[in-house]
């Protein structure tokens, strides 16, 4: 049961964006939130402007652009840190490879994005490998997905391996932090209709988006190892994670895992937002809602990150 103590910080995140929305969607019935994962990943190709479309479309009440950089500095929506799995850059660049060894101690070629920049990146087409009727998407900028979302939805951005980005000389924060600045979502509210959500597998990303930057912005610190759950739900832990971030991202398996954490990181003031749920087979649409509808009104979790927007239930 709730007490008076509980979600003093949580409940003024899911107020906050409430209001940045408008508080016509179906959030502000609900209070659960509603994001994208990686866009309608279900039913586009991720990460490309048909994708965040959809999503907005279904309802979602964020969009979620995983963040990568150019070797030019620019920050552009993708989740690994390679482009060859969802764009066509071996056919369009095959000789600019790296070689590598897998986790399987295998060596293998990989097109890491760093290596090209914008200008070259913009010729991949990052649709047909999903569809061919997505053929010819683009790879979009930050700044581009923001302009999709702006006034229509939230985001809720990735830093991306960080600390990768920064031994080879690149400053993501700094980058984000500029981004928001300059499209005016750097505080809390800058843009009725868009709220802001920071998120990231990086603690010291978090701490430094928020300390050094000064980014005033409702952020969740991902986990999804289960030795990383040991330390991170414990009350210690969850102090800890107050002071860099305002809610936890914990893969739904771990909700399983350690079942009592929703409400002791409610009781830190901290929101609890999972992730992936949804499914790109249609006969598992009726299996995704009740698993959906398990986690937001049994388990009690503050929203969810989806591949199936369409999918959320009431």
């Amino acid at each position: 049961m709730e007490t008076r103590h509980l979600r003093t910080a949580t409940t003024a995140v899911l107020a906050l964006t409430t209001a940045c929305m408008g508080g016509e969607s179906d959030m502000a019935s609900s209070g659960k939130i509603l994001v994208a994962h990686r866009g309608a990943s279900a039913y586009a190709p991720e990460h490309t402007r048909a994708a965040y479309e959809l999503a907005i479309e279904q309802g979602a009440h964020f969009i979620e652009p995983d963040l990568q950089i150019t070797a030019d500095s620019v920050l552009i929506a993708l989740h690994d840190e390679t482009l060859e799995r969802t764009t066509n850059v071996e056919e369009v660049f095959p000789d600019r490879f790296r070689e590598v060894v897998n986790r399987n101690g295998l060596l293998v070629r990989v097109w890491f994005a760093v290596d090209f920049t914008l200008e070259e990146i913009k010729q991949l087409d990052a649709g047909s490998w999903f569809s061919p009727e997505f053929a010819g998407e683009r790879v979009p900028t930050f700044s581009e997905v923001i302009d999709i979302a702006r006034g229509r939805a939230g985001i809720f951005p990735e830093t991306k391996a960080p600390e990768v980005y920064g031994d080879q000389g690149y400053d993501m924060e700094h980058l984000v932090a500029l981004e928001l600045q300059s499209h005016g979502l750097h505080v809390q509210g800058g843009v009725e209709g868009t709220p802001v959500f920071l998120q990231s597998f990086s603690p010291e990303s978090l701490r430094i988006l928020r300390h050094e930057h000064g980014l005033d912005l409702p952020s969740t610190f991902l986990v999804s190892q289960y030795v990383d759950g040991q330390r991170w739900f414990s009350v210690d832990g969850l102090a800890e994670i107050a002071e860099f971030a305002t809610g936890i991202g914990p893969s739904k398996d771990l909700l399983i895992a350690f079942p009592n954490v929703v409400e002791r990181a409610h009781a830190a003031g901290l929101t609890v937002i999972p992730y992936t749920f949804g499914s790109r087979d249609p006969d598992e649409r009726d299996e995704a809602v009740q698993e959906t509808r398990y986690f937001l009104y049994n388990l009690d979790v503050d929203g969810l990150f989806t591949n199936n927007p369409d999918l959320f239930p009431s």
